[in-house]
């Protein structure tokens, strides 16, 4: 949406002093990431501070992209001449002020989807049920943030039919800058489910916020209540609903409900609700390439924004769009290619069948967009592998999970992301990819190998490697990676390296030995370790770093005992050395627990996929992991037959079994046999029978049909509570799971 206003009156709206060089530029859009610079004429930056930046920190890189409006908190150091500046107290305020405005210039209803969980899903399906019946507009992806909603609402344009946006809240305050600024007509609240609500206190401080959003709406659907102020649609049209598992079949309830209360839906829209695992959904394609896949919508704003995902996921790596059209839609081939163009995509094709030849994307990123069945078979081409078991990561997700710990840790302590063993089995350069862009400062690896293909994969981060050996030793200093010196004789032979290659003051960190009695130094061996240090000019300290022992259980003395040790030592150090060096001790559990012993840094392992043992502090996070299969085969088994190996499974009665393409070599525990572990399909519990098989498992299914989906982990079946059923913990299951096992990542 173009805004079209003039210097003065933006600088009214936003309440801002305005200073720099005269112009009679008009604003017409507006932009946080210089990253994501694409069209510069009209555009105001904003400068907004976070968690993890300041926004001021990025006017250069603006400026340096054709940005010449800036919108500040102070004025900034250096000031460019031909730009203008306007200084406001708050930036996210004046970005909300400004969205306030716009949306009060609209001719059409908003409507508001808010809740703890399901927002993105039922707003995308009243959506498909709506057009294109009516002139329908809607939030790009899960932007529902303070930041995401005026964003969202930026981009609506003057005249339509409805708006759909997200409104999410994650602490007590939000949703009262929220409200005013969305000013909503009507809207759905999912669920108010207590064990998502964040920050809150308790759970009636979240509800009472939610209702801010609704008070003054025309009428609310509060999906947990189900006393909705609409009519109830009539069964058959329930019938139609392709879902049977129970959180599908809520949301799209809740969607049908909504949708039924603007405009009639057809059978046909219901029945092809899409599965929205789809959406930004990353997938390794063969011969190096990356496939992005995005088909469960075409409209241009969200054709937009999977643009921007294609740039910042591309990292220089050449770029290819397949947009693929059904007739119906050839009115949208020159407003695709025109978008396009904005985009500098290297290779742009618009098909509306597959062709005969496939264009080459080896080593390219490539997105896949338009409609199922093509795109589909384009995957299906293109993919690597073609296991029908599927482990999905959401990186949404990750960057949420990152988020929560942020705001337990103090403004100058850092994180250090721990992505060993294949990023805990998630994949090495996604993962570091998504920590890089999310603001971590530091990268983690057990060996050097793993580093290595950390910079091969265009990782600019400080890589520490944790377990360095000396045979990795010319690695590590060949690709600027920092190994952890544990040992005399480690300090040693690094140096040695060193003197050979001429390198001084390499940076090493010290691992301690303050209790655990893994690697590292003995307190009583700092002294040697210093008096070595003092004439080897050839390494420089960059950390000092031990690990807690019983970091999930903070009333175990032996933390204590831990903590006072390391400061004891760390205080030898510092005494001794003329510079500076950055202190940690603390993993995921442990920056839940210990604030006094955050230090300069933390690290972040399993934490950021949503585990811990708090469970106050768990209901923050978000589950990243999700593991799912397909059903090869059902039959009977009669009473007293055997189901697998050695027969130690009889069936009691006839029952029906569902044979799934997933087993031990995949990592689904052998353990897990004969009714100890299961799956769940459709929304029902369905226990293994008979033994884990290598690449399959039997379970007892008797409601399932032949093309249901399985969730091995989900919704259902949590991570940790797969793991407590195969007697292991969530590290083990995560980092077991098979290469073979084809991974997809999703990005909200």
């Amino acid at each position: 949406m173009k805004l079209g206003l003039t210097i003065e009156h933006f600088t009214s709206i936003i309440g801002a002093k305005c200073f720099g060089e005269s112009q009679e530029a008009l604003i017409q859009e507006a932009t946080f990431d210089s990253r994501k610079i694409i069209r510069t004429q009209g555009v105001v930056f904003f400068g907004l501070k976070g968690a993890n930046r300041n926004g001021s920190a990025f006017i250069n890189d603006a400026y340096q992209k054709g940005i010449r409006l800036f919108v500040v908190e102070s004025q900034p150091q250096q000031h460019f001449a031909d730009a203008i500046y306007f200084q406001v107290p708050n930036a996210l305020i004046a970005l909300q002020n400004l969205a306030a405005f716009h949306r009060q210039r609209l001719s059409y209803p908003i409507l508001a989807i808010a809740g703890s969980i399901g927002k993105t899903t039922v707003k995308e399906w009243i959506y498909h049920l709506l057009t294109p019946a009516l002139n329908v507009y809607r939030s790009p992806k899960s932007y529902n943030s303070q930041i995401g909603v005026a964003l969202s609402l930026l981009e609506l344009p003057l005249i339509g039919d409805l708006a759909i946006i997200e409104a999410a809240i994650t602490k007590p305050g939000e949703m009262e800058l929220l409200a005013p600024m969305l000013a909503p007509d009507y809207c759905v609240i999912t669920t108010k489910k207590a064990n998502f609500r964040h920050e809150f206190d308790t759970a009636e401080a979240f509800v009472a916020a939610l209702s801010v959003l609704s008070k003054d709406c025309k009428w609310v659907i509060d999906g947990d209540q189900y006393s909705l102020q609409v009519p109830e649609p009539k069964e058959p049209l329930f019938e139609c609903i392709p879902f049977k598992d129970p959180i599908r079949l809520y949301n799209a309830r809740l969607a049908l409900k909504c949708a039924l209360s603007f405009h009639g839906c057809k059978a046909e829209a219901i029945a092809t609700l899409p599965h929205l695992a789809n959406r930004l959904e990353t997938i390794e394609g063969a011969n190096g390439a990356t496939l992005i896949n995005d088909t469960y919508t075409l409209d241009l704003v969200a054709f937009e924004a999977s643009l921007e995902f294609l740039k910042s996921s591309a990292e220089g790596k050449p770029t290819i769009v397949c947009c693929l059209l059904d007739k119906s839609q050839a009115t949208l081939e020159v407003a695709v290619k025109n978008l396009i163009q904005n985009y500098a995509v290297d290779q742009v094709h618009i098909w509306y069948d597959l062709p005969t030849v496939l264009p080459q994307i080896d080593n390219h990123v490539v997105l896949i967009k338009g409609q199922t069945d093509l795109t589909t078979q384009l995957l299906a081409k293109w993919s690597q592998k073609a296991h029908s078991t599927v482990v999905r990561y959401d990186l949404s997700a990750l960057h949420h999970n990152l988020r929560q710990y942020q705001q337990t840790l103090l403004p100058n302590t850092q994180i250090l992301a721990m992505v060993k063993a294949q990023a805990y089995g998630a994949g090495l350069d996604q993962m570091a990819l998504k920590l890089q862009q999310s603001g971590v400062q530091y990268l983690g690896v057990a060996y050097a190998d793993e580093g290595v293909m950390l910079r091969m994969a265009g990782i600019t981060l400080p890589i520490l490697v944790m377990n360095a050996e000396p045979p990795g030793f010319e690695r590590c200093i060949a690709y600027d990676l920092e190994p952890a010196i544990f040992s005399l004789t480690h300090l040693d032979a690094f140096i040695r390296i060193l003197i050979a290659q001429k390198k001084s003051s390499y940076p090493i960190h010290l691992k301690l030995d303050t209790g655990m009695h893994r690697l590292g130094f003995a307190p009583e061996q700092i002294n040697q370790v210093l008096q070595m240090m003092s004439a080897q000019p050839e390494v420089l300290v960059k950390s000092v770093y031990s690990h807690l022992a019983c970091a999930d259980e903070p009333l175990q003395a032996m933390n204590q005992h831990q903590i006072q040790v390391f400061e004891m030592c760390c205080a030898q150090i510092e005494e001794a050395l003329p510079y500076p060096f950055i202190k940690h001790l603390l993993n995921s559990e442990g920056a839940a627990h210990f604030t006094q012993a955050q230090y300069d840094m933390v690290r972040l392992g399993i934490g950021l996929f949503g585990v811990n043992h708090d469970p106050k502090f768990e209901s923050k996070l978000k589950p990243v992991i999700s593991w799912f299969s397909r059903i090869s085969q059902l039959k009977v088994v009669r009473k007293g037959e055997c189901i697998g190996y050695g027969c130690t499974d009889i069936a009691a009665e006839d029952i029906q079994i569902a044979i799934i393409p997933v087993g031990y070599a995949d990592g689904f525990k052998r353990n897990l046999s004969n009714g100890v572990g299961g799956v769940f399909i459709d929304g029902q519990y369905c226990p293994t029978v008979g033994r884990v098989c290598m690449d399959m498992i039997m379970v007892n299914a008797p409601n399932a049909q032949l093309q249901s989906e399985v969730e091995i982990i989900g919704p259902q079946q949590s991570l940790v509570s797969f793991a407590l059923k195969a007697q292991t913990i969530p590290y083990e299951i995560l980092t077991s799971i098979s290469p073979r096992v084809h991974r997809t990542y999703t990005n909200d």
